[in-house]
């Protein structure tokens, strides 16, 4: 070849190993440049970005509106500095080691001082979406029958579905935030950005930003490296504002690596929340974590030395494929496997008989489970129906497929059970297509705050008294799939003749596990009626349990002419039961 032809093409077209514009600054920089007061900012983010927006902005009162999936733990933060006025999210809590009612929601809520905007696990990401792809609205099956969908009838409606004779439709209204905050795994310098999956959400929100995207990284890497992972990049450069690289940026949350060998991973860190968790129960006592934690820190090195080296190895390793064995080995000790099974664990096999009885009969080969009771009995019953040779597929709303539940961890999204997976994905496509979609065959197994007769269940708010957690995506499961079973505690303030807001309808939900007992709609009724009875004890007869039952239910009970008493647990069901759950966060000890 011509020397001339020779060197022209390899000065034309050899391709860089670093290309593109240097937007790498510190955390403060990117805020400092490009947040401004009266934001209406979408989080991808974890602790890195989300402390320094506090640090710039605390005790200026803001204004921000929040977009974001959940709001809690160490993101409680934002309430205490006041630096929201808004709030829409599908969950405002605390969230683990199971859902439930924090002081400083309520607080804001009753106060009026910040509004909470609810919405779903699903649609914050569909709203994005629309966004993001220019269209002015988006069809969801979500939100219809619920309490939701009067409460933000601003951003939703519903209409007669124009293409299905008789069928209805929602449409939601498209979102674009000012900004969005995201941490990922690696970046370039001009801010080509490399998501692993479960993508959760998605790059949706940086897709629908109007001004860009703030990106933290793990690492800063050339564009080379982003070159031979293209397929792991959600977020193009030419929406990045600024690029900081942050490691550990995700904490105390975690950070998966699935398909980019040569990361590391780092696994939640549970103690941790926990500890922000005990804190934000008293004000006094949160505004000196915060002071600790956040304001004191003058950027994200010193907070990690502040966690210390040990703690954040620890979480390197703890996110191990292996993991799991280790972990639980070291819990197994403290286990009592002899003792008698509780009225929870009564209740979480109970439930899990149920659901495999349904998967069979049925023909179900889905499971989306919830947190907690409903999602340990979703678990038995996913090994009961291995062992029994039909085989269904369990999966989370984040993006998780076709998962085996490990030993030790009780968490719906562990990072264990990760290992496990078939297949990764995202929101919109594990509830909008798997659970959701026109050839489902899901059940969802669900828990709840409160319930009534009807099966419509609550658990974001009793109005102008409390706010409970919200829907994650428990509206978005029930209302789309093909049958959901719910598992929950009795009581006279839980089973409730009608339910004061509903955060999924009852329409789908047509078994109601108890921990006294069976409820379900037969011979085609609107309403439950008790079909079995689980016995406190032993020697329990069928009376003295159906008189509990009454005592416990706040509507007039329908009992079955030929009523069932649920067998005890055996051995196996409780040893394994005892092993996903050693510390009995949700089962007791």
């Amino acid at each position: 070849m011509d020397e001339y032809l020779r060197s022209f093409m390899e000065s034309k077209f050899q391709v860089p190993v670093v290309d593109g514009e240097d937007k790498v600054c510190s955390l403060a920089e990117a805020i400092k440049r490009h947040v401004r007061k009266g934001m209406t900012i979408n989080v991808s983010a974890g602790g890195a970005l989300m402390y320094q927006l506090m640090r710039e902005f605390w005790g200026q009162r803001p204004g921000f509106t929040l977009i974001t999936q959940g709001l809690g733990a160490n993101l409680l933060a934002v309430i205490q500095g006041r630096l929201v006025r808004k709030v829409l999210t599908s969950f405002a809590g605390n969230g683990y080691p199971s859902p439930g009612p924090n002081p400083l929601v309520q607080k804001a809520y009753l106060s009026g001082e910040v509004e909470f905007e609810n919405w779903t696990m699903r649609t914050i990401p569909q709203r994005l979406l629309a966004g993001a792809m220019g269209w002015g609205i988006i069809p969801t099956k979500s939100l219809l029958g619920s309490s939701m969908e009067e409460e933000n009838k601003e951003s939703f409606m519903v209409i007669d579905d124009p293409f299905s004779e008789g069928e209805r439709i929602g449409l939601l209204k498209a979102l674009r935030p000012d900004i969005t905050l995201l941490h990922g795994v690696a970046a370039d310098r001009c801010g080509n950005t490399i998501m692993t999956y479960p993508l959760g959400g998605d790059a949706f929100g940086a897709w629908a930003a109007k001004d860009g995207v703030i990106v933290s990284a793990e690492k800063i890497v050339s564009t080379e490296y982003i070159r031979r992972h293209s397929h792991l990049v959600r977020v193009p450069s030419y929406l990045v504002l600024a690029v900081c690289e942050a490691p550990y940026g995700g904490h105390p949350g975690g950070m998966t690596c699935h398909g980019l060998p040569e990361s590391e991973a780092y696994f939640p860190d549970y103690d941790f929340v926990t500890e922000v968790n005990e804190a934000s129960s008293d004000e006094e006592k949160f505004s000196k974590w915060i002071q600790h934690w956040i304001l004191d820190c003058k950027d994200h090195n010193d907070y990690l030395s502040k966690v210390g080296n040990e703690r954040l190895l620890y979480l390197k390793g703890k996110a191990d494929s292996d993991a799991w064995i280790a972990e639980t080995l070291s819990e197994i000790s403290r286990v009592d496997f002899e003792r008698e099974p509780n009225s929870l664990e009564r209740l979480v096999v109970a439930g899990g008989k149920i659901i495999a009885e349904k998967c069979i009969a049925e023909g179900y080969k889905t499971i989306l489970a919830g947190v907690g009771l409903s999602n340990l009995a979703a678990w038995l019953a996913t090994y009961a129906l291995k062992e029994k040779g039909h085989m269904v597929d369990l999966m989370a709303e984040i993006g998780m497929y076709g998962y085996l539940p490990r030993a030790s961890d009780p968490s719906v999204f562990s990072f264990h059970n990760m290992h496990t997976c078939k297949l990764f994905t995202n929101i919109d496509t594990t509830l909008g297509f798997f659970v959701g979609g026109s050839s489902n065959r899901c059940m969802g197994v669900l828990g709840a705050g409160q319930a009534d007769k009807f099966g419509n269940v609550n658990s974001t708010k009793i109005p102008g008294r409390s706010y409970l957690v919200g829907s994650g995506g428990s509206n978005d499961i029930a209302s789309t799939n093909r049958e959901t079973v719910v598992v929950m505690n009795a009581g006279r303030r839980r089973l409730v003749e009608e339910v004061p807001y509903i955060t999924y309808p009852g329409k789908n939900v047509r078994t109601l596990v108890t921990d006294i007992g069976v409820f379900e709609k037969i011979d085609g009724r609107e309403t439950f009626t008790l079909t079995a009875y689980i016995p406190s004890e032993a020697s329990q007869k069928e009376a003295e349990a159906v008189a509990e039952v009454k005592e416990r239910v706040g509507w007039e009970l329908d009992i079955a002419s030929h009523l069932k008493r649920v067998e005890p647990p055996t051995r196996e069901e409780i040893t394994l039961l005892r092993l996903f759950d050693p510390r009995g966060y949700f089962i007791g000890s």
